[in-house]
């Protein structure tokens, strides 16, 4: 792969902001978000963004933010399902800074992109926690970043875990989320 990103043509947020359709860039690279997604990862991720805002009401420095462009530099925009901000910034665009949580819902389309190449994004990034949901086999993987790498913390189906953020916690229930 590393030989043929050289060959690939490269890309800078102000040309991010010219195409039409739904596109991540990463690392300079573009990357085509289509298709759209399924009714299942629709399902999913309304789920989730329904668990995270009764759990997070408390966290009054905590927003849910579904899909919204982060643009962690002039080459690198990436837009995660669903994600959780704490203090979060000006900016009403983009995000800025980085999110304290995200979700990602695997598709065929997205599995080797999410398990990798924003894998090793958000733990570059320092994202305190990345979820990987697998809509086939029903369950979560929960990874939390220890000493700049990631730990997984448990593949869930119908545990809690509880999110230790910077001024509040959040009991997250996943059996309501794969409860479809």
């Amino acid at each position: 792969m590393l030989a043929l990103k050289e060959y690939l043509p490269q890309y800078t947020y102000e040309d991010y902001k010219e195409w039409e359709g739904q596109w991540e860039l990463i690392w300079g690279i573009a990357y085509s978000m289509s298709p759209s997604p399924n009714i299942t990862h629709q399902e999913l991720n309304a789920n989730i963004i329904h668990e995270l805002k009764n759990k997070i009401a408390h966290c009054k420095h905590c927003k849910v933010v579904p899909e919204i462009d982060w643009k962690i530099d002039e080459e690198t925009v990436v837009r995660p399902d669903t994600s959780v901000i704490c203090n979060i910034g000006s900016s009403k665009q983009f995000l800025s800074q980085k999110p304290n949580i995200i979700f990602e819902i695997l598709s065929p389309s997205t599995k080797r992109k999410d398990r990798d190449l924003k894998y090793h994004l958000y733990q570059d990034n320092r994202v305190d926690y990345y979820i990987i949901v697998e809509p086939a086999g029903m369950f979560a993987e929960v990874y939390r970043l220890y000493k700049d790498k990631y730990r997984l913390e448990g593949e869930l189906t119908t545990q809690s875990y509880t999110f230790h953020l910077e001024d509040c916690e959040i009991e997250f229930s996943f059996k309501d989320i794969f409860d479809l």
